[in-house]
């Protein structure tokens, strides 16, 4: 259970501060205070894991939907995978040498490669639902707006990272640009110029996809937290409507 402290006065009068209230006037105080406590002492172990297993199915399932589709990524401004930043740097001189369209076309394919690797990811996101302990469901229900977000990010970053890697070189791999950046950036890393990841297209667009992929799984949790009885989820208003 949540424990909620709660007072049993015995004497005709209740202190509050300076002032002492009658006893005729306990009974209100009482009242508002036990509703209160309902709220938030009444959810059992259960009921937490419950609703927060639910929160999170929710939130990752919905997340990989909106991404893992036509443009899901190059049409969302928040996830929206832009160039390396050395690319993006160079962009003025690469056009003046006619490679412009070739740095829009790898920024498209970025981003679909991005939208075609996120689908991978469900199964992935939903065993680590199945695996939390109930100390994760207590310390996500009451650890603020990103707490679902940062529990996945720990628990499947390194896999997923794994698994979108081929999918993403697959795609990244079809532009000329993406080839010659790579070929380009094989040393950047040990002269201390750009981290591994960013070292390759595929990588840079590894990670960029998984930032994107807990970025939409934030936005989730933050609106069921906001509205949990909008998701029509009987346990989830129930426990999330018990933080409010």
């Amino acid at each position: 259970m949540f424990p909620f402290p709660s007072a049993s006065p015995s004497r005709s009068v209740f202190a509050t501060g300076r002032a002492l209230l009658p006893l005729s006037v306990l009974p209100l105080c009482l009242l508002t205070a036990s509703a209160f406590a309902l709220s938030l002492s009444d959810l059992s172990n259960k009921d937490a894991a419950g609703g927060v297993k639910a929160a999170l199915e929710t939130g990752a399932t919905l997340a990989v939907a909106k991404l893992g589709v036509e443009n899901g990524f190059l049409n969302n401004d928040r996830v929206r995978i832009p160039l390396p930043k050395i690319l993006e740097q160079a962009r003025p001189l690469l056009k003046l040498t006619g490679k412009g369209q070739q740095l829009d076309d790898l920024v498209i394919q970025m981003n679909h490669a991005a939208e075609a690797a996120v689908p991978m990811a469900k199964p992935l996101l939903l065993d680590a639902v199945k695996s939390m302990s109930i100390t994760d469901a207590k310390n996500i229900l009451t650890g603020g707006d990103t707490s679902v977000t940062d529990f996945f990010r720990e628990k499947t970053s390194s896999r997923l990272a794994v698994q979108f890697l081929p999918i993403v070189k697959k795609v990244t791999d079809r532009s000329s640009l993406s080839t010659r950046y790579n070929s380009t950036m094989a040393m950047a890393p040990k002269m201390g110029l750009v981290t591994r990841e960013q070292a390759t297209v595929e990588g840079y667009v590894t990670q960029r996809t998984l930032d994107g992929l807990y970025t939409m799984i934030g936005e989730e949790e933050k609106a069921i937290r906001a509205d949990p009885i909008g998701t029509g989820s009987k346990l989830l208003g129930k426990v999330f409507g018990a933080l409010k």
